[in-house]
């Protein structure tokens, strides 16, 4: 995990664990209408990826693997989450949004996350190096 951000030096990652439970926690935290969200996100994340490390910090969840990086932040918003691949520049289809390393998708609903798209950049997610 040594990847830095481009013109972010400024903030430092989060530490990994390999315990879900602040995970858990935050999800309970998030807006109840959006609660199905995230925690789908979670479990297609949790699928798709063996030895997964976890993190919560400025009220997002983070994904992470040894020797990549954070793969994955969930960012929930109001009426939206954003799931951000932090090496999605990398992707042979790259997420619709963002700039930089990082591209990111916006969900509102369960069915907008369960999405052949949404599997494939999270699979992806796996292969290219993230934010260490």
């Amino acid at each position: 995990m040594r990847k830095v951000i481009k013109g972010s030096s400024s903030r430092r990652p989060p530490e990994p664990s390999d315990d879900h439970d602040a995970i858990d926690d935050w999800m309970r935290r998030v807006m109840p209408e959006l609660n199905p969200v995230v925690r789908r996100i979670d479990e297609l994340v949790r699928e798709a990826h063996e030895g997964l490390q976890y993190a919560v910090k400025w009220r997002r969840g983070y994904y992470g693997l040894p020797g990549r990086g954070w793969i994955v932040e969930v960012v929930p918003y109001d009426v939206s989450v954003n799931v951000v691949f932090l090496g999605g520049s990398r992707f042979s289809s790259p997420p619709p949004h963002g700039e930089g390393e990082s591209r990111y998708v916006k969900v509102k609903s369960v069915d907008e996350v369960d999405t052949p798209e949404m599997r494939a950049w999270i699979e992806e997610a796996g292969r290219v190096d993230g934010w260490s």
